[in-house]
């Protein structure tokens, strides 16, 4: 047998182990500040293959001195990073596999079919959260190293898996994992992307808008000016940025998304009581960061965008609104389409499934973004999970796309790491 046929039999073999893999790990609820039951279930599989692991607590302060850490907590104590690394013998190309262990809260219970973190199969599909985003995609990098560790295939280069924590607030986790000295000739991360190849991926940040108004009796509204109707006018000017930034993109790589560089406005607060007119009003949001473009260039049009809310509204003009940038960020990433990594998973797809891989831009950020630009690694993304049911009520990852993504991932491992 070739060392491909080795692999894809192993494969095929373990599916039902695999899935028990993926079960206990959905089990444990890792959202933030609670992730070290799911990560002792990883700890425990890469012990078990005999890899070389690594598990710490990021260290906020370190992290803190680098201009990209973003984070809402006051430490990482409980909430470990970890690292399994299958050392090759030299002379190959390393490769990096990451993904992340934290998942966003499971909402209102009321909406889920079954418990949220049951990991019930039915239908060929496994329900719970996490199980699309992107704990599938997480255990289909495990099945691939798994594979060539069992099967007796030696690499040349090596295979550093990574299991990291905070990509849903910004991804603290995998700058850890790059201060670390965690570094590679190239990166894989398995979002979900129902098997399509993301060369590109947006970036994205959090913005909160502060609007002034003057306070009154509801009795008397003329006596006060509205902040909710100051806002209004803010609102439709983001909308109209939108417009304006999304014109001007002329990649194809986003010509099936319909807004390839989003402005969302999440939330709005604002007003005290039903009788009084409100005199301030935050509106927060998320702006998206294309690949080309960097952090502190969206900043300023917005900035621009907002210090021009006066053309439309004399209030303005003594009342200026107030832009911040808070919370969560995710860098944009991109790597060339003739790209070493992006074109050995796109042969092997067509290898192993007989048909052309479809490559596209991510319209949500990842991981990505950090190792490229803090790690300077070239990083693709593709996934067996879906966009669609990620952070929704019954939430769930088709288990023959794990098994289809598991051999890709170590197909690509042999190509790119080479075999002694």
């Amino acid at each position: 047998m070739t060392d491909q046929q080795k692999v894809e039999a192993y494969i095929d073999q373990h599916q039902q182990e695999t899935f028990d893999l993926l079960a206990r790990m959905v089990r444990q609820p890792s959202v933030q500040y609670h992730e070290a039951g799911a990560q002792q279930v990883v700890i425990d599989k890469l012990k078990q293959l005999e890899l070389d692991v690594d598990v710490w607590d990021p260290d906020i302060e370190a992290l803190k001195k680098n201009p990209y850490f973003v984070s809402t907590r006051k430490d990482f104590t409980n909430s470990p990073n970890v690292v399994g690394v299958l050392k090759g013998q030299g002379g190959g190309r390393s490769l990096i596999l990451n993904g992340h262990i934290d998942v966003v809260p499971e909402g209102e219970t009321t909406k889920w079919k079954d418990d949220p973190y049951s990991g019930k199969i039915e239908d060929g599909r496994m329900y719970g959260r996490g199980t699309t985003d992107m704990k599938g995609g997480n255990v289909a990098m495990i099945l691939a190293i798994e594979s060539i560790k069992r099967t007796g295939i030696q690499l040349k280069g090596d295979v550093i898996f990574q299991s990291v924590i905070e990509e849903e607030s910004g991804g603290a986790g995998t700058l850890a994992t790059v201060l670390r000295g965690y570094y590679a000739d190239a990166a894989i991360i398995p979002e979900p992307t129902n098997l399509k190849l993301f060369i590109k991926q947006q970036g994205s940040l959090w913005f909160r808008v502060s609007i002034e108004g003057i306070i009154a009796h509801g009795g008397t509204r003329y006596e006060g000016v509205s902040a909710i109707e100051k806002a209004w006018i803010a609102h439709q000017k983001i909308l109209d940025l939108e417009k304006e930034r999304n014109a001007r993109i002329t990649d194809p790589m986003y010509e099936k998304l319909p807004i390839p560089l989003p402005i969302n406005v999440g939330t709005i607060h604002g007003g005290t009581w039903p009788s009084s007119v409100p005199d301030l009003v935050t509106i927060e949001g998320r702006i998206g960061v294309g690949p080309d473009e960097t952090i502190d260039a969206v900043k300023q049009e917005l900035h621009e965008c907002i210090n021009q809310l006066s053309a439309a509204d004399d209030w303005f003009s003594d009342h200026p609104a107030k832009l911040e940038f808070f919370g969560a960020q995710w860098l944009p990433n991109s790597v060339p389409v003739e790209s070493q990594i992006a074109g050995i998973v796109e042969e092997n797809f067509r290898q192993l499934f007989g048909d052309s891989i479809i490559v596209e831009a991510s319209p949500w950020g990842t991981d990505a973004g950090i190792l490229g630009t803090v790690g300077g690694i070239p990083a693709i993304v593709i996934g067996p999970g879906e966009t669609s049911v990620a952070h929704y009520p019954n939430e769930y990852v088709e288990l023959l796309k794990v098994v289809k993504v598991a051999k890709l991932f170590a197909l690509t491992i042999l190509k790119w790491c080479e075999t002694t």
